[in-house]
């Protein structure tokens, strides 16, 4: 996975750095971009895409790229989301990401067939991109497990609808609870709940 990399450094720099989101599809909630460089040559955990990794190993995964690669995260708020719509809200979440990084990046690797707008630093779009690129995968991990937490720390502010569980998406349970109770200053205005349809 780590063939991208090399072939790019080699023209750009090291600094070449993975971004990817978690949290597109919810209901409720921010959205998460992380951006990773890998700096080590081998990782005692596994890194590959988020999903399909289970929690325990994502969080081990997590806390070995925070203490030894370069991670910026990034989100955007519901209230951003609402007024931009989701994809220049995740766009925003990516950019904010690669500005969070300790120093800035020389090529940005995108997950995704979308390259971020008004960057200025070169980039590369991948389709499959978590299954291709290390840094990309690196930041799936980090993204996701930061959106996670994010959720479970709301559900103590909004117990009613089992967040810590769905972390916000549209499972059944979830849209029985806001067909229950109505919606939270969680939820996206701007995304269908049960209680629309």
């Amino acid at each position: 996975m780590r063939t991208i990399e090399t072939h790019l450094q080699a023209i750009f720099g090291q600094r070449v750095v993975g971004v990817d989101e978690a949290g597109r599809g919810p209901l409720a909630g921010p959205v998460v971009a992380a951006a990773v460089q890998i700096l080590p040559d081998r990782f005692s955990s596994e890194i590959r895409d988020s999903k399909r990794l289970s929690p325990k190993k994502r969080e081990l995964a997590y806390e070995e790229l925070l203490r030894t690669c370069q991670v910026g995260v990034g989100l955007a708020t519901v209230e951003e989301i609402d007024q931009l719509n989701i994809l220049q809200a995740t766009f925003l979440a990516m950019r904010r990401a690669l500005d969070n990084l300790p120093e800035p990046p020389q090529f940005c690797l995108v997950d995704g067939n979308l390259e971020i707008p008004d960057l200025p630093w070169p980039q590369r779009a991948i389709v499959g991109g978590d299954d291709l690129s290390i840094s990309i995968a690196a930041a799936s991990i980090v993204a996701k497990v930061e959106r996670d937490r994010i959720m479970v720390a709301y559900d103590e502010i909004y117990p009613s609808y089992n967040f810590g569980q769905n972390k916000g998406y549209a499972t059944k349970d979830h849209r029985q609870r806001i067909e229950t109770y109505g919606r939270c200053p969680l939820h996206r205005g701007s995304f269908r709940c049960a209680g629309d349809l």
